[in-house]
């Protein structure tokens, strides 16, 4: 059996305790030590043998876990953040069906969510936003025409951008061509949740020279949105005083 495990945004004890515990149970563990925080590998066991992804090609990785279960093994993929965002695991999953390997997914915590977490940040305020949008710029990874940055800059929503540090003025034209405002509030958060973790925020104008002053390239998420200045926004009328819900009459 394979698990696919989201090891959390970086923090060791925000992975889940599901996650904790398939680590604690694993035979084989192979995670991504380009970013998963290492700590979280001292739940394994003593005997439990380890690979590090990021040295392995899908093929290689594939091996390892049909190899184990082979042997009767259980295998714990550990995968950063949530798997199923940007984590490659259906490619995996496709080659798991093909052996006629079992497995299963352990969510995790995204780095979106750490990183709102550490700025104390609400995405969905009332008069301001109701959706979040995750996604990122094309790279050596292309991008769907229809979901440019441009395009999902439209829709005026919060946003969360990942795996685009390194573009970043690139980020800002297109979101301000979308229709951000140069002024529209921003952030940058490096390795949320880590004790390394560096939050800045700015604006979508100046994404570009907080990195700089930073000395940020990578592993930062990209946030975006009037909701991170967090004014202006319309309270909830869920606890309204004059409205009803099932639990609770309105107050005249």
């Amino acid at each position: 059996m394979v698990y696919f495990v989201g090891a959390g945004t970086g923090a060791a004890d925000l992975i889940t305790i599901r996650g904790m515990r398939l680590l604690g149970q694993a035979d084989v563990i192979i995670y991504a030590g380009s970013l998963v925080n290492p700590e979280l590998l001292s739940y394994a066991h003593k005997e439990c043998e380890i690979h590090n992804s990021a040295w392995l090609t899908l093929e290689e990785v594939v091996k390892i876990m049909r190899e184990a279960e082979e042997k009767g093994k259980m295998t714990v993929r550990l995968h950063t953040g949530e798997p199923s965002i940007y984590g490659a695991v259906r490619e995996q999953m496709d080659q798991l069906d093909k052996a006629g390997i079992s497995y299963e997914s352990c969510p995790g915590v995204t780095a979106c969510f750490g990183a709102a977490a550490s700025l104390n940040l609400e995405y969905t305020l009332p008069g301001i936003s109701q959706s979040l949008i995750i996604t990122r710029m094309e790279g050596k990874t292309a991008v769907p025409a229809g979901e440019s940055l441009e395009s999902l800059a439209a829709h005026q929503a919060s946003m969360a951008i990942y795996l685009s540090t390194g573009l970043l003025l690139e980020v800002s034209r297109r979101l301000i061509a979308g229709g951000y405002r140069e002024d529209t509030p921003a952030a940058l958060v490096y390795k949320a949740t880590w004790p390394q973790e560096e939050a800045y925020i700015c604006t979508v104008g100046t994404l570009y020279d907080t990195a700089m002053e930073h000395g940020i390239a990578k592993t930062a998420v990209v946030l975006v949105g009037d909701a991170i200045a967090h004014q202006n926004y319309r309270r909830s009328r869920l606890y309204a005083p004059d409205f009803s819900t099932e639990f609770r009459k309105a107050k005249e």
